[in-house]
């Protein structure tokens, strides 16, 4: 059984359907709320997967040049067990990565979709502004924030992300696209072979 460690609640069902795709049993979830709470808790985590095997998953925002930079950071001694995997940019980019699922779901031109997702500033906006263009209107209403508000997404955001990755979200055609994916289901996948 695989312990997880996530950001919030969209992560969570990205997380799950790699595990599912990756046939990797999964126990316990830790959902932070934020990157902040998951990184003051890393050295916690990582004692424990001396025992267990762990997979934490969080952004790399702008908090380092590349991921490499923001594992040493964060876990300079990886335990045994740890497993410590950074989006490129944000987790938005796996999704993005799946252009054909993305363009479908959202109702919009694939041609729209960028190719290289990793190389995205902000992934998360990205995908809003897609939905911004999208012709199905509930799709907008819930993904894009309504004018004169401050929020970044719009109130179904999350609920709609959590329904792209459990049943429209490709991670096997996304991977191709996105190295930090594809990193993350390998990780996966040798993990299916030593837990069974």
């Amino acid at each position: 059984m695989l312990t997880i460690v996530v950001e919030g609640i969209s992560d969570e069902a990205i997380v799950r359907r790699l595990c599912l795709v990756a046939n990797v049993a999964v126990g316990f979830v830790h959902i932070q709320r934020g990157k902040a709470q998951l990184d003051e808790r890393m050295a916690g985590y990582n004692a424990a997967a001396q025992y267990v095997p762990w997979l934490v998953v969080r952004d790399l925002n702008s908090d380092a040049e590349c991921a490499p930079e923001l594992r040493e950071r964060l876990l300079p001694a990886p335990a045994k067990y740890m497993h410590l995997r950074i989006p490129v940019r944000s987790i938005e980019s796996w999704l993005l990565a799946d252009r054909e699922g993305i363009s479908k779901y959202l109702g919009i031109s694939k041609t729209l979709v960028p190719r290289d997702t990793e190389a995205l500033e902000r992934p998360k906006r990205t995908l809003v502004n897609l939905a911004r263009r999208s012709r199905k209107r509930a799709i907008r209403e819930d993904m894009v924030p309504p004018e004169g508000i401050s929020a970044e997404v719009g109130p179904g955001y999350t609920a709609r992300i959590i329904e792209f990755s459990m049943f429209h979200w490709n991670p096997e055609s996304a991977a191709i696209r996105a190295d930090s994916l594809n990193r993350c289901l390998n990780v996966l996948i040798e993990m299916a072979l030593t837990l069974k």
